[in-house]
């Protein structure tokens, strides 16, 4: 019995080889690849690399239904370090002034992320894993009061916590 122990080994480390090399395979996200999705409402949250942007530390979209595309930015605040999240509908392009900029935000607010044990933290920059889940306070309440929900805006309110999805590639 102890003879075919030898040959028992290399398909046991074979196996282990394989399951390290899936592993790897589902290895962390990190946070500017992140895919959050809402299941009150189906809403999307989606991260994109910010570039070489100086202020600008997350840049993400949130897709609700009737193909309404909000696009959002975090930029982390100086007095007291938070990350300050915002979300705009149809802002004009260039040069924008103060007044349009505010005109076209539907909610900005801290994002806040919780992980699998309850933990709250705030949003990383990018580069580090992404959270498991998104908290963007009075999101929901925000939207509902916006001129791009009803008529033909977007119809399902997502509520203020979105969990993790996926990765994009």
């Amino acid at each position: 019995m102890m003879a075919l122990l030898p040959g028992l080994a290399r398909p046991v480390v074979l196996v282990a080889g394989i399951l390290a090399a899936v592993a790897n395979a589902h290895a962390a996200c990190p946070s500017e690849l992140a895919v959050y999705g809402d299941s009150q409402s189906g809403a999307e949250i989606d991260f994109t690399p910010t570039g070489t942007s100086a202020t600008v530390t997350n840049r993400f979209r949130l897709v609700l239904d009737n193909n309404v595309v909000l696009n959002g930015i975090v930029m982390w605040t100086q007095d007291v370090s938070r990350p300050n999240g915002a979300l705009m509908y149809k802002c004009p392009e260039g040069d924008v002034t103060g007044e349009e900029l505010a005109a076209c935000t539907l909610w900005n607010g801290v994002v806040y992320t919780s992980d699998d044990k309850g933990n709250i933290g705030l949003l990383p920059a990018e580069g580090v894993e992404a959270p498991k889940t998104l908290i963007l306070p009075d999101l929901g309440p925000a939207l509902r009061q916006s001129r791009a929900y009803g008529g033909s805006g977007f119809s399902k309110v997502p509520s203020d916590v979105f969990a993790m999805k996926g990765c994009q590639e």
